[in-house]
Parts: structure tokens; C-alpha cells; sequence
């Protein structure tokens, strides 16, 4: 005779709850969010875990794994309150991604890194938001040259000036320059200074207004004249020597391999340098081999030489911008680019 076989149910995961009462001194309108938006951020990235509130305690119950995502994630939220930074839903996405170790976290927490400032000006603080943003500022503290290398919006170079002002105001450096390949307006042209702005303005507008967010704007036009901010084309730095100076070149991926050799043996005393670009929005005119591609092999292993890779993760604009990074790479992929 033949026995009908039995199916045992498959065993659950462990159930846990986990209870987080929030200090009387934080309103739980700072960790909840107005109208509960942060809440929500939070039951969207946990659909199976059942969250309450009831007074100034939350409680968090479903897979144990995941109610300790919760209870770490509220005590990261906690230190974050505690430094007297608002909380964000961008925040609180960040901190769920990192602690879910989308971003290997190496021992750093989504606190530490949420909370390190860079620049204050007019109320706006500039900071690293992503784990990967973080390293990158580090990286800048602690090498002489660094390389941010990662897709638009990632902020690189916003990062980058924002530690060159720092450097400036700090006194590390006497002065900044900030340089960009003027690829469409011709490098080899050889513009005189006269007619320099007219022509080249649109390719340096993007360092200007970077300026703006991080100096008084009526300060800009005495720390140009004064030579104490140099923004111009690659082309100007041919023949000298930077000493003392805190030196951006910014898209860097429209070099060849020639200027960015010229570019980084510019390097003088008590200098440091930052070179920002995305390989995969080369401009070059077909043919060209890119230098910052080039470079990343030369490069590689080289002493206080430092390349800081940042990702789609890594976008700071609109979510969507991040969603446009993955689906081009996909398209590339899917084309042998």
C-alpha cells in the first residue's frame, strides 16, 4: 500500500519585538516626521515587520533580522537628533540602505556619516549624505592626489570645492583654482585673456555656481581678481608650477591621455589635488582615448594616489536620476559598450 506523504509546514523565522522609547527631549514629531513621512519611509522599507506608536515608544515586531534593522536604524535616527540635525526621508532612505549593507560599511555608521560637516555658509551645511561620499571627503583629507571617479550627481565636485574652501578658509592653502577641459570651445585655440570669459564662460558656469552655494557672493569677484580663486580651461595651466594651492580639474574624462599627464605634473608644495569625472560621458572627438580612463591603469598602486569610485547609489538630485544611471549602464551592457 502506498502512504500518501506528509508535507511538513516549513518552519518560520523566529519572530522578535523590539520597543524604542524616544527620549522625552526629542519631539516625536522629529522622528516620526510631519504627517508621519518618515514613518512611512520606514513601514515601506519593512512591509513585514509590524511598526506602532503609542506615545514616545515604538514598537517593531516580525522576522528577528529585520526588527534589528529597525531598532539600530531608530538609534542611528537617535544620534543624528542628538547633533541637532533635522531628519530627512532622503536621510532615513540612506541610513535603511546602508544598514542593510547595500554600502559595506567597513564599521562606519549611517550617523557618523549623516553628521559630518564640511562647509557652512548662510545656513546651508555641506555634507557627505551616502557611505561612499564619506570616503571620498576622507580620501581628500588624507591624500595628495584623489580621484573621483562616478556617474552626474553624484557629487564629486561639489564635495571637492566644498573641501577647497574649507582648505582655504582653514589656511591650508593660499589659494584654490578650479580648471575644466573646454573641450567644444577649442583647447588649442589659445584664447587671449580679453576674450577668454566670453567664450569660455558656459563650460566654467558650473564651478561658478558651485562658488555661490559655498562663499558671500560678493566676495567671489575680490577672490577672482585677487588671484586667490583661478577658474579658466586646462589649456591655462600648460607651463607653471601650483604651489600652495587646493587644484580641482573638473570632467576630467574629456582629457586625453597628454593633458592629464601635463595637468598632474603641475602638482608644486603644499599642494593637493582633485580630479573629478564620469567615463562614461566622454565628449572627445572619436578616436581620443580618454586620460582618466588611461590614468586609472598608471595610476594604480601608486603612493598617496588615491581613486575614490562612486556609483548610482551615490546620486544626491532627483531619485529619478539614480534610475537613469542603472538604465543606461543596463543599455551599455546589453551593447558591448
Amino acid at each position: 500500500m502506498t502512504q500518501t506523504p506528509t508535507h511538513q509546514p516549513a518552519a518560520r523565522a523566529a519572530e522578535a519585538t523590539a520597543r524604542f522609547t524616544v527620549p522625552a527631549k526629542h519631539p516625536m514629531v522629529t522622528v516620526l516626521g510631519s504627517g508621519d513621512a518618515l514613518l512611512r519611509v520606514i513601514e515601506k522599507a519593512f512591509p513585514a515587520t509590524d511598526i506602532h506608536v503609542r506615545g514616545n515608544e515604538i514598537s517593531a515586531t516580525g522576522d528577528e533580522a529585520e526588527v534589528q534593522l529597525v531598532q539600530r536604524l531608530f538609534d542611528e535616527m537617535m544620534l543624528v537628533l542628538r547633533t541637532g540635525q533635522p531628519l530627512t526621508e532622503d536621510a532615513v532612505e540612506r541610513s535603511i540602505a546602508m544598514l542593510r549593507g547595500s554600502e559595506d560599511g567597513g564599521g562606519t555608521s549611517p550617523a557618523q556619516v549623516l553628521t559630518q560637516n564640511i562647509l557652512s555658509n548662510r545656513g546651508k551645511t555641506i555634507r557627505p549624505k551616502t557611505l561612499n561620499q564619506k570616503r571620498y571627503v576622507d580620501a581628500i583629507d588624507q591624500h595628495t592626489i584623489v580621484f573621483g571617479i562616478g556617474p552626474a550627481g553624484t557629487g564629486k565636485t561639489y564635495l571637492a570645492m566644498a573641501k577647497a574652501v574649507q582648505a582655504l578658509q582653514s589656511k591650508q592653502v593660499n589659494r584654490i583654482i578650479l580648471t575644466r577641459p573646454a573641450v567644444e570651445a577649442g583647447e588649442r585655440l589659445g584664447f587671449l585673456p580679453g576674450t577668454l570669459y566670453e567664450k569660455i564662460d558656459p563650460y566654467l558656469r558650473p564651478l561658478y555656481d558651485a562658488l555661490h552655494d559655498m562663499l558671500d557672493p560678493d566676495s567671489i569677484p575680490r577672490l577672482l581678481s585677487a588671484g586667490t580663486i583661478e577658474v579658466a580651461p586646462l589649456a591655462y595651466m600648460r607651463g607653471r608650477t601650483l604651489n600652495d594651492a587646493f587644484i580641482i580639474l573638473d570632467e576630467a574624462q574629456n582629457t586625453n591621455p597628454e593633458q592629464m599627464k601635463m595637468f598632474l605634473t603641475r602638482l608644486g608644495f603644499e599642494s593637493k589635488i582633485v580630479i573629478t569625472g564620469d567615463v562614461t560621458q566622454v565628449d572627445l572627438p572619436g578616436g581620443t582615448k580618454s586620460g582618466l580612463r588611461q590614468v586609472q591603469e598608471i595610476l594604480d598602486g601608486v603612493d598617496d594616489v588615491h581613486f575614490s569610485r562612486l556609483t548610482s547609489q551615490d546620486v544626491v538630485r532627483h531619485k529619478l536620476v539614480g534610475r537613469i544611471v542603472d538604465a543606461y549602464e543596463r543599455f551599455d551592457d546589453r551593447n558591448g559598450k
